[in-house]
């Protein structure tokens, strides 16, 4: 018996689980975005109305989507391997700390001081540097310390956006 009556004798089955999760995902992302666009005109191909680009991106992603299941019934793949909440905690906990820290708030008696982009930038980095299992304290110092530094030369000087670099050192 060859190879290929084989696989068509064990019918259609799902060869990776991951892939298979990941594109019906996609599909569920592209329906709530289609969903939510939904009250959006759309405009004409002359003058485009503001639901045209998340309707078209959510057509895309759908479609990718798809590609991705069909995939997962084809080729070979991993596993779905369990949820990670240590990820999820730390890289949304280091966003919303950014948050908090770049230009400081108050809600009641608790207050946060506006630290700027000097120092949430890298406190985000380094927060949600430890979310990986196979971080390096000297990669993940140089990655932070060169990223900082990008980020502050392209928002703060290069776009002219009004981020504050460091209220609470130089005022700006």
């Amino acid at each position: 018996m060859s190879l290929n009556s084989i696989e068509s004798a064990r019918g259609l089955r799902v060869r990776s689980t991951q892939d298979l999760a990941a594109g019906i995902f996609m599909i569920a992302l592209a329906a709530l975005a289609l969903l939510l666009s939904n009250d959006l005109p759309s405009g004409t191909l002359r003058q485009l109305g503001p639901g045209m680009l998340p309707r078209a991106f959510a057509w895309i992603c759908a479609a990718l989507g798809a590609l991705v299941v069909i995939n997962a019934f084809r080729y070979n793949g991993e596993k779905l391997s369990p949820l990670s909440f240590k990820g999820i905690f730390f890289v949304l906990g280091g966003v919303c700390v950014f948050a908090m820290t770049i230009r400081g708030f108050s809600i009641g008696p608790i207050s946060v001081p506006a630290l700027g982009l000097l120092v949430s930038g890298p406190l985000v980095m380094l927060i949600a540097g430890i979310a990986a299992d196979d971080r390096r304290p000297k990669e993940l110092l140089l990655f932070t310390i060169a990223m900082s530094a990008a980020c502050i030369a392209l928002f703060k000087y290069g776009l002219n956006l009004p981020i504050p670099l460091a209220p609470w050192l130089l005022g700006i």
